[in-house]
């Protein structure tokens, strides 16, 4: 699976050059974000939640180990139960974002928030990934999507997208010192070309216009937080014979 090759490549000099800048910036935007339950799809051994300060925080999975395996296209959480959904990469290394941003519109509370980390195609990374087309190595083979396309995704959708940052201006080198010797376009990229980063980190907020929210008492959301709703799942044994 593509983002399982791609979670082996953040290991790797490009990666760890990558993730550096990658959770620098979810820290800043996550510690800021308020709520009970936030959940992190995909890249279980990396923690996008760690400056969160909600309750409840888990990982959920397709294969890795973690707190919640589970299918993205079919979340296992009950309607309006998260308040914050981190998507590291997964939008772009899946057939079917759209289903994924369905499924997280469904489980998101009222001014819930996504965070959402990709690779920038109107960039340095972006141009070599159109050079490798999707055959090449990670993280070459996923299909990047722009920040004005997420954006007008997010608005059929009817979130607001708010905060956002640009980085990684180095060009796609392969060696550790090269990366190192280019630390200084970080600067001048963020102030002369900042649309031109390799990564970016985008928050939207999931807005309902005219509707008025009535906040349970702090006890009642806080059992309700502990439940968490997670939909019971029957054994895979009974599911067959049931499908028989």
């Amino acid at each position: 699976m593509a983002i399982e090759n791609f979670a082996a490549w953040l290991e790797t000099p490009q990666g760890r050059y990558v993730l550096g800048w990658a959770q620098e910036k979810t820290d800043l935007l996550a510690a800021d974000i308020f709520g009970f339950n936030a959940v992190q799809l995909g890249l279980p051994q990396i923690d996008f939640l760690r400056a969160n300060r909600m309750p409840f925080r888990f990982t959920c999975c397709e294969r890795e180990p973690c707190t919640v395996r589970s299918d993205f296209h079919h979340l296992p959480f009950a309607t309006h139960s998260l308040d914050l959904v981190v998507l590291p990469h997964i939008l772009e290394f899946d057939a079917h974002p759209h289903q994924i941003l369905r499924e997280v519109d469904r489980v998101l509370v009222p001014e819930g928030s996504v965070l959402v980390i990709g690779f920038n195609p109107f960039s340095l990374w972006g141009l070599r990934r159109f050079m490798a087309g999707q055959r090449g190595e990670p993280p070459w083979q996923g299909r990047y999507l722009s920040v004005p396309r997420l954006k007008d995704w997010f608005t059929l959708l009817g979130y607001e997208t708010r905060a956002g940052a640009f980085g990684c201006y180095a060009p796609p080198v392969r060696q550790e010192k090269w990366l190192a010797r280019c630390r200084l376009l970080e600067q001048a990229g963020d102030r002369w070309w900042p649309f031109m980063g390799a990564v970016y980190v985008v928050q939207a907020i999931k807005r309902q216009h005219g509707l008025r929210l009535v906040m349970p008492k702090w006890r009642d959301r806080m059992a309700r937080a502990k439940a968490l709703a997670l939909l019971p799942q029957k054994p895979l044994a009974q599911k067959h014979e049931e499908t028989q």
